[in-house]
């Protein structure tokens, strides 16, 4: 049904007042407010002060927590959580044989050790940063994979927050970036050269549309930076002033300014030997094609001529005349209205082959089998990476605001400075544009970077932050269900310089992390009565399992998954749902790698996210994904029951069962449940079955994929 115009003119006249407000809120937005480091006045039940801060809440609002999980629970809950794993059965065992009291301590610390901590955290990150192996002419596609594998060394590093941020927009982790010689010279600091990957962050964002550079790349950063490291919704400001929030149309593209100067540079990851050796091989290849190709093109130009002058006949004369120039002969303005009809009068292979004689068409399929006997694939390619620096020349160009988004159309009338919202007065470019942001950004003292970043890590334990809406911060947000711990939260991962797995530590290790999941309804009827959404975390949320860590469990179970870190992305074949020839380079090793490298991204004329994947909530990549959905759908329970990927795993774990149980089936049974929920079966359970085997050894197939269906197994209690 269509609004009378009449209500939508009323509608917009409502807008300015609401623009209004929420200028007038600019100070008093909570997230702008400075952190102040609260005092717990709970009744804490452990040793760590988030249960104090927690107990606060239980006492407030009448609620009594369930009690606590059992330690098999326990176990698989925080393996899963801290390494996207199922725990071993000598996990297991060597956990229910340890009493002392920090036996769960000690757990915590082996996980966070693990290299797999970063494979799992760095799969979070990744979505909030919006990586893709594909994104339909994303210009850094080849070797984007060494950013993820970055952000993977970064995480099990544990490079403090800070320096996380930071080299993601500089290349440089430190703030101190320049050294005065002793000759009294200032030069720039030399950064780490494994640095240079954590700029595909940036490098991500270019893509080229008909032909040449899209220029869409700067304004991509600023959304991205804004949401991910800001918690803000800046880009809502492209088009007009926030609704909502204090932000400026004006302040957006300032922000933008401060990436307008950077530029992609491609680097070769190739030793000089490496290089040289490269360019012997492509120098023979190029001699063997050359006579061949020079042939193509005296047989082929009469008609791609013929083609081109059709063509350029149907343009307007003023166009023709510049067509025709001679290239070298043009001004820049002719050179853009050339560049701007070269998709028109591009003359594909296929249409010079339409109008071609049959005799020369028969010449023109011999020339092109002799050059594939020669094979292009015979070049050397070398390994590459694209990263970003600062043009000087850009540099130097002024910015402006955009009010229609379209970056060949600037409001030449409205300059805009670098800068960013809530900058401070007189800010010095002493640097570099993005340098100076990332200095304030980072600050100890910003409120929104710590804030944002802890309330990230408790929504990837709980499965929701204290503030729902993780990058959005502003009006709309809402305000968090626990401020006061959020803020204690804050201020404490900046005492500790940061240090991400410490705060993963502390979380973990608090008794509001350790409670069960299950409700008795009747011994917690006024706790479902008065918080049936479990705000005030008086049990722990039930949650299905991500993609990654059911497709990882799967493999885990049929002892025939691969840990190796990094690498190309690998693309899953019919068996996962997905198209062979995914973007990331195509990973040598097989689909029995770790989810968090399986490929994703986007093109238009194919499926790149594996159907595994898309059934699995996973987004492409075009956009951060803050908070991933968790549906229940047909497609997710078909992968389980009969694809070709569960089919395979079953008769591998089968046989794992089989050959770990000696046989004994009453053995292989509870291994079985074991291996897959990490608990052994209960006795009902155990009946049914050894019923169903009937004595067959050839039945555990089919035990085997009775518990890959359980929803026990893709859920963590």
């Amino acid at each position: 049904m269509r609004l009378p115009l009449r209500w939508i003119a009323c509608f917009i006249a409502l807008l300015p007042p609401i623009a209004n407000a929420a200028e007038e809120k600019a100070e008093t937005l909570w997230v702008l407010k400075p952190v102040v480091r609260p005092k717990a006045t709970g009744r804490p039940t452990s040793p760590n002060p988030i249960d104090a801060f927690i107990t606060e809440g239980y006492a407030a609002d009448g609620l009594k927590p369930v009690g606590m999980a059992d330690k098999r629970t326990l176990l698989r809950r925080v393996t899963l959580d801290l390494t996207g794993l199922p725990p071993s059965i000598e996990e297991q065992d060597a956990f229910l044989r340890d009493d002392s009291p920090d036996a769960y301590e000690k757990v915590v610390d082996r996980l966070l050790n693990s290299e797999q901590h970063g494979v799992r955290y760095g799969r979070h990150w990744l979505d909030v940063l919006r990586y893709a192996d594909v994104d339909e002419r994303m210009t850094a596609a080849s070797g984007i994979h060494h950013w993820r594998d970055w952000v993977i060394r970064a995480l099990n590093d544990d490079v403090p927050y800070d320096q996380f941020v930071r080299a993601q927009l500089t290349g440089y982790r430190s703030k101190t970036r320049t050294q005065m010689a002793a000759v009294g010279i200032r030069s720039r600091i030399e950064p780490r050269p494994d640095d240079q990957f954590a700029l595909g962050f940036l490098a991500r964002g270019a893509v080229v549309r008909d032909g040449k550079d899209s220029r869409e790349f700067p304004i991509v950063a600023v959304e991205t930076v804004s949401t991910a490291f800001m918690g803000l919704t800046v880009g809502c400001a492209k088009c007009h002033d926030h609704m909502y929030d204090p932000i400026k149309q004006r302040d957006f593209y300032a922000m933008k300014a401060l990436f307008d100067p950077l530029v992609l540079r491609k680097v070769t990851l190739a030793t000089a030997t490496e290089i040289i050796a490269a360019g012997r091989v492509n120098d023979e290849v190029d001699k063997k094609r050359a006579p061949i190709e020079e042939t193509i093109e005296t047989l082929t130009a009469p008609y791609a001529a013929k083609l081109r002058d059709d063509r350029i006949a149907m343009l307007p004369p003023d166009v023709q005349v510049v067509i025709r120039k001679p290239e070298k002969n043009r001004t820049s303005a002719e050179q853009k209205i050339a560049d701007d009809y070269f998709p028109v009068l591009r003359i594909d292979t296929d249409k010079v082959r339409a109008i071609m004689s049959e005799a020369d068409r028969r010449k023109y399929s011999d020339l092109q089998g002799k050059l594939s006997q020669i094979g292009e694939r015979r070049r050397s390619t070398l390994p590459a990476y694209w990263t970003v620096e600062v043009d000087p020349k850009k540099e130097q160009e002024k910015s402006y605001i955009l009010t229609s988004g379209d970056p060949d159309r600037p409001e030449l009338k409205h300059e805009v400075a670098p800068g960013w919202p809530f900058a401070p007065e007189g800010i010095e470019f002493r640097e570099s544009r993005v340098e100076a942001f990332s200095d304030w950004l980072t600050a100890p003292e910003n409120p929104m970077f710590a804030r944002v970043a802890v309330n990230r890590l408790w929504q990837w334990h709980f499965g929701e932050g204290l503030h729902k809406t993780p990058s959005d911060f502003g009006i709309l947000g809402g305000d968090p269900s626990h401020p006061r711990l959020l803020d204690w939260l804050a201020s404490e991962f900046v005492s500790r310089g940061f240090r991400m797995k410490e705060m993963h530590r502390l979380i973990v290790t608090s008794d509001v992390y350790k409670l069960a999941s299950e409700v008795n309804s009747s011994q917690s009827a006024t706790e479902l009565a008065s918080d049936p959404e479990n705000a005030g975390l008086w049990h722990f949320k039930l949650r299905r399992l991500e993609a990654e860590p059911i497709w990882d469990a799967v493999f885990f179970a049929a002892k025939d998954l691969d840990v190796t870190i990094g690498g190309p992305s690998f693309d899953v074949g019919g068996g996962g749902g997905g198209r062979r020839g995914g973007g990331g380079g195509g990973g040598s090793r097989g689909p029995n790698r770790r989810a968090a490298f399986m490929v994703r991204g986007y093109a238009t004329n194919r499926d790149v996210v594996p159907n595994f994947l898309q059934a699995f909530d996973v987004d492409d990549g075009r956009a951060p994904c803050p908070v991933r959905t968790r549906t229940v759908t047909a497609p997710q329970a078909l992968f389980l029951m009969n694809s070709e990927v569960i089919d395979s795993a079953t008769a591998k774990f089968a046989e794992r069962l089989k050959k770990e149980s000696g046989g004994k089936l009453d053995a292989a049974v509870d291994l079985g449940y074991r291996i897959a929920i990490a608990r052994p079966p209960s006795t009902k359970e155990r009946e049914l079955a050894m019923a169903y085997l009937q004595g067959d050894p050839a039945r555990l197939k089919g035990l085997a994929w009775m518990l890959f269906n359980l929803d026990e197994f893709i859920y963590a209690r």
